[in-house]
């Protein structure tokens, strides 16, 4: 019983990985000949379809982790890809006034040579068992460069729209009095989540440097 679900296992996280790979593949695609053929302020239009189903079919990696599916915990999954869907839906999908902001597409290109890089690893890893050598070393190393990017992209998309945010009025906000007795400021919670970048960006930056000396580490003495 336990040999067949792990091979289940193993093939529904090799195809699911693949997916995600061609999926962000195509992102990247359309973002760096968008930018070179029309500009950064056409990004966003040219990967909006793409980048939100994979972006979203991420929500997927939090029930993996609650699942025990993979070993990535929990408390390291849910913030990095809640924080990716506010952005990608709370903040570009909701307010196409700041969707050609140059932002856009150091957002876009960050995360997309990341996720090429994970899932292409997960994918061979899942498939294979193991993983070349260089494809482990650009998997706990890009991140150095790619996380700080996109990290700032997002706090950057996040503050150009708080303007917008605060003209949306009641748009995406609960007031009260009403059946439920609760309210929901909508522009004060996307600065209550600008503050929570503040100590959770190092503190996942971290994280990510402990796994990639423990990684490292392995793969040398392997």
């Amino acid at each position: 019983m336990d040999g067949m679900f792990s091979a289940v296992r193993r093939i529904y996280l090799t195809a699911y990985n693949w997916t995600l790979f061609f999926g962000w593949l195509q992102v990247f695609y359309l973002a760096v000949s968008t930018l070179r053929n029309s500009g950064y302020e056409s990004v966003y239009a040219a990967v909006e379809k793409p980048l939100i189903l994979a972006q979203s079919a991420a929500l997927l990696e939090i029930l993996h982790s609650l699942a025990g599916i993979v070993r990535s915990p929990v408390t390291a999954t849910l913030p990095q890809v809640a924080s990716r869907l506010y952005v990608t839906w709370g903040i570009l999908y909701s307010f196409p006034e700041i969707r050609t902001h140059f932002f856009v597409s150091s957002l876009v290109i960050s995360w997309s040579i990341t996720e090429i890089i994970r899932y292409s690893f997960f994918g061979l890893k899942e498939a294979f068992g193991s993983t070349p050598s260089w494809l482990l070393w650009l998997r706990y190393s890009t991140f150095l460069m790619l996380y700080p990017t996109g990290i700032t992209s997002e706090v950057g998309l996040i503050y150009y729209a708080l303007p917008y945010l605060k003209e949306s009025g009641d748009k995406f906000s609960i007031r009260m009095p009403n059946r439920w007795n609760f309210s929901f400021d909508y522009y004060c919670n996307a600065v209550l989540v600008l503050g929570f970048y503040v100590p959770g960006s190092p503190h996942l930056y971290g994280y990510m440097l402990e796994q990639r000396k423990k990684a490292l580490a392995k793969a040398k003495t392997a």
